[in-house]
């Protein structure tokens, strides 16, 4: 009788089940939603001073500012007014980045599917490692390396092209200047985003589901059959959230697009010429040597530049949650 007192007594109580957030809920809280009102005040704050330091450059170009494709300072013995526009550069920002995904994404994907299920222990580690490294490396790093190494080996590839595919428009050459092209600078930032959008996909690849994994198998599929009716259509949206991460990347590149593209103001669909540009490497180009007009005009086209890096943005959320609600 007296033993099972004392196990009466030794048994703990129950735990009572409650909705109140304890403290360390409400500090963790706090510093959680402190952290996103600070990202996004910062975002806020790049967006006004962007808009804040160019607007007078957009009131007084008015809609040439996107469509125009001079980039002409002002000569007052000439009588000559300044004329900016973008449209040159904000088409050439679209090209490069296009080419980029194209080039990369499938190699990406393909690495991280590579690294989830094909590849041994052994090496696995040790390329999980490099691609995150990769990522990691600064862009003129990419740069140097594009202009030094990858160009010479470029040039003969984009001529192949141009040999065998030179009837489609996007391959003709009115000139044979192959070099730093749209196409150099594609496959500079393809394999620039390349690591980026390996890791993301390799981390939602990782988050599927074991049993509906195991459930192909027990029905016969083979390894390539489960990637195909679970691997892909469980992570697709964060395949694309990581692919829309890397456009963005590629977007706003600097310094590797301005090392192995030539900027020229004009909109030209041949991909292999050596003529093009973009909005950031525009902007690196021109700011050290910009007067006070000309630098509101290139806070102007930043700014142009941020809208589409959050149109982006926004895009791939859609496209994230749209995957995720079918």
């Amino acid at each position: 009788m007296s033993s099972a007192v004392v196990e009466q007594k030794q048994t703990p109580e129950p735990r009572v089940i409650t909705t109140e957030l304890r403290f360390t809920d409400k500090v963790f809280r706090g510093v959680v939603t402190g952290g996103g009102l600070i990202s996004l005040a910062i975002l806020g704050l790049i967006g006004f001073f962007l808009i804040y330091n160019g607007f007078e450059a957009i009131r007084n170009a008015g809609l040439a500012f996107l469509t125009g494709f001079d980039w002409v300072d002002a000569v007052p013995e000439n009588e000559q007014l300044a004329s900016y526009g973008i449209g040159a550069m904000l088409y050439g920002t679209i090209v490069t980045g296009i080419l980029a995904m194209i080039m990369g994404v499938p190699i990406a994907v393909g690495t991280a599917l590579f690294l989830s299920y094909y590849a041994p222990e052994w090496l696995k580690k040790p390329m999980v490692v490099v691609v995150d490294v990769m990522a990691a490396i600064p862009s003129i790093v990419y740069g140097l390396w594009g202009f030094f190494v990858l160009m010479p080996h470029a040039e003969y590839w984009a001529k192949l092209i141009h040999k065998y595919f030179g009837f489609i428009p996007f391959f003709d050459m009115p000139a044979p200047v192959f070099t730093r092209s749209p196409f150099i600078a594609g496959l500079v930032l393809a394999i620039m985003i390349t690591p980026i959008v390996t890791a993301i996909a390799r981390e939602v690849f990782a988050q599927t589901p074991l049993e509906r994994i195991q459930a192909a198998y027990a029905l016969g599929a083979t390894k390539w059959s489960m990637i195909k009716a679970v691997v892909f259509p469980y992570g697709r949206g964060g395949v694309v959230g990581g692919a829309m991460l890397g456009l963005g990347r590629a977007l706003g590149e600097t310094v590797a697009v301005y090392t192995v593209l030539n900027l020229v103001y004009d909109i030209r669909i041949e991909v292999l010429l050596s003529a093009g540009g973009n909005v950031a490497s525009m902007i690196v180009n021109k700011f050290g040597e910009a007067d006070f007009v000309e630098l509101q005009a290139l806070m102007a086209a930043g700014f142009v530049l941020f809208l589409v890096t959050l149109m982006v943005n926004f895009l791939a959320n859609y496209i994230i949650n749209k995957t995720a609600r079918e």
